[in-house]
């Protein structure tokens, strides 16, 4: 159901940066990039993720309870997506860790522009 997410930035190349490094853990490739936006994903018919300028030239804001979930294939895939958050400017709020039952292991972070992002894996069996 979901085609794209976007998230607000007032430094473009700056998240350019942050994500390119953060989603090539998770084997996202830039698809599209423009002077205001750049989208992410896994080819042209995937979900794609983006940050913008946004459109009507205010600065971008972050919001209360807002978080993006982005799916890895392992634990290992969070771990290093979180450590790549962590060595390019993102901020920890979550190690990575087991949380709760059915499986769930995640990591949360927040990108400089202090959007909230997981990264998770349901791969594990405990």
């Amino acid at each position: 159901m979901i085609g794209y997410t976007t998230l607000g930035t007032v430094d473009l190349q700056r998240a350019r940066t942050f994500y390119d490094a953060v989603l090539a853990p998770l084997g996202a490739t830039l698809l599209l990039a423009n002077e205001r936006e750049a989208y992410w994903g896994h080819g042209p018919d995937a979900v794609k993720f983006a940050i913008v300028v946004p459109f009507d030239g205010q600065p971008s804001s972050v919001g209360n309870g807002t978080m993006i979930a982005l799916r890895a294939e392992s634990p290992e895939q969070v771990d290093s997506t979180h450590r790549a958050a962590l060595g390019h400017g993102g901020t920890d709020d979550g190690a990575p860790g087991s949380r709760g039952q059915g499986g769930f292991y995640g990591a949360y972070f927040r990108d400089p522009d202090g959007h909230k992002i997981c990264v998770f894996t349901k791969a594990r069996g405990d």
